[in-house]
């Protein structure tokens, strides 16, 4: 095997130094990943390497270059109903299966900015479940959280939306669901009542309750192969028996520990049920 680079040193120091001196764990994630993006970052803040980088990082005591890490190596690409096929597969296939249950937990976990949370919440609503649902969508990165309980989003984003939304199945134009204010969409307060957006770590926490579902969609293709390991035993620890787990579409349970713990339940759109 080659020796390391001097980058991939550097990038192995400063994600070791934010974990000593913060107490946030990247050293995981995927490092042609974390490359790219850290290379951006070294830009945007005038560092002329990435250890020039980790000692702004170290030594800025008002917290703002930490926050602009996290927020670069935090997972923010979404869109509301993005893989509509899963969504319909979701109302076709999950619905009639959580209409058996007098209440229903639902962790949305690497929520990023709420556009996944506010898309389940929709179908939901529409199927008469939401009233005894509670949804907790989590994630690493506060900025994303603030920005996905606002609910808050650009009101030019909203036609790609709602052709997602009609492609899952939509029952209602998707405006139904937000006002319009200048330039931006207000998600209804409604929508907001049952999801409680909160912080957690994959990387390091555990699990915290028992759900029904557990979604965890385009999140595992930034770790590595030992933390998607560590994730996926968490996801299984998470889930009640017979719950449903999804993942995004370029992500497996095959070749995990838990893959025989299992049952295919849509294999085109990554829909598992916990069988043991």
């Amino acid at each position: 095997m080659p020796d390391k680079t001097v980058e991939d040193i550097e990038i192995d120091l400063l994600l070791e130094a934010v974990y000593r001196h913060y107490g946030y764990d990247f050293r995981d994630y995927s490092l042609p990943s974390v490359r790219r993006r850290l290379s951006h970052l070294v830009r945007d803040e005038g560092a002329r390497t990435i250890s020039g980088l980790q000692e702004k990082l170290l030594h800025d005591t008002a917290g703002g270059t930490l926050d602009r890490l996290l927020h670069a190596l935090s997972i923010n690409v979404t869109s509301m109903f993005r893989d509509p096929d899963f969504y319909l597969a979701f109302r076709e296939q999950v619905v009639p299966l959580l209409r058996t249950y007098p209440f229903i937990r639902i962790w949305n976990a690497g929520c990023a900015t709420g556009e996944e949370a506010y898309s389940i919440a929709i179908v939901l609503k529409e199927e008469g479940l939401y009233n005894r649902c509670q949804i907790y969508a989590t994630d690493v990165n506060k900025v994303s959280l603030q920005k996905a309980e606002a609910g808050v989003f650009p009101l030019s984003a909203m036609a790609e939306y709602e052709a997602n939304y009609s492609q899952a199945g939509g029952k209602a134009p998707l405006s139904t669901f937000y006002k319009s204010n200048n330039s931006t969409a207000v998600i209804d307060p409604v929508l907001k009542q049952n999801i409680v957006f909160t912080q957690h770590n994959l990387v390091t926490d555990g699990a915290f309750n028992e759900f029904n579902v557990v979604l965890c969609r385009n999140v595992l293709i930034y770790f590595n192969k030992s933390l998607q390991d560590r994730v996926h035993k968490l996801l299984y620890d998470s889930l009640a028996m017979f719950g449903i787990l999804g993942l995004g579409r370029k992500e497996t349970i095959r070749f995990t520990s838990q893959q025989r713990c299992y049952e295919e339940l849509d294999g085109a759109t990554r829909l598992y049920r916990k069988v043991r």
